[in-house]
């Protein structure tokens, strides 16, 4: 999978950048988007200014390779899959709570009408 999903010599430097923290950093961007009313959009646009940030630290502390589109996309991508869960978590928890008397919580990332 080296060289596929990950340029650091170790997978470890790749789930503890872009999985735990960037993951922990997308999860809380998806809280902060869902609290705020956003939509998708403005979450897409959040996450990949997110993936540019997880390149440099790649870059700054592993001496990764800052503008290679192929790490990009594939750390785009585990962000958004953090961003999209923590986007809907939150928002479930919003709609389950703000809107008790119509709507009810069907599993932690969706409800249903009463």
């Amino acid at each position: 999978m080296q060289g596929i999903l990950y340029e650091e010599p170790s997978i470890l430097n790749f789930i503890l950048i872009t999985v735990v923290m960037g993951g922990w950093t997308a999860w809380r961007t998806g809280k902060s988007a869902a609290e705020g009313w956003k939509n998708y959009s403005v979450l897409i646009i959040y996450t990949l200014l997110l993936g540019v940030a997880i390149r440099f630290i790649h870059h700054a502390l592993f001496n990764g390779t800052m503008l290679t589109l192929q790490y990009y996309i594939v750390d785009t991508i585990v962000l958004l899959l953090f961003a999209f869960a923590g986007y809907r978590y939150y928002r479930t928890k919003q709609m389950t709570n703000n809107y008790y008397w119509l709507y009810e919580k069907a599993s932690p990332f969706s409800w249903k009408a009463k």
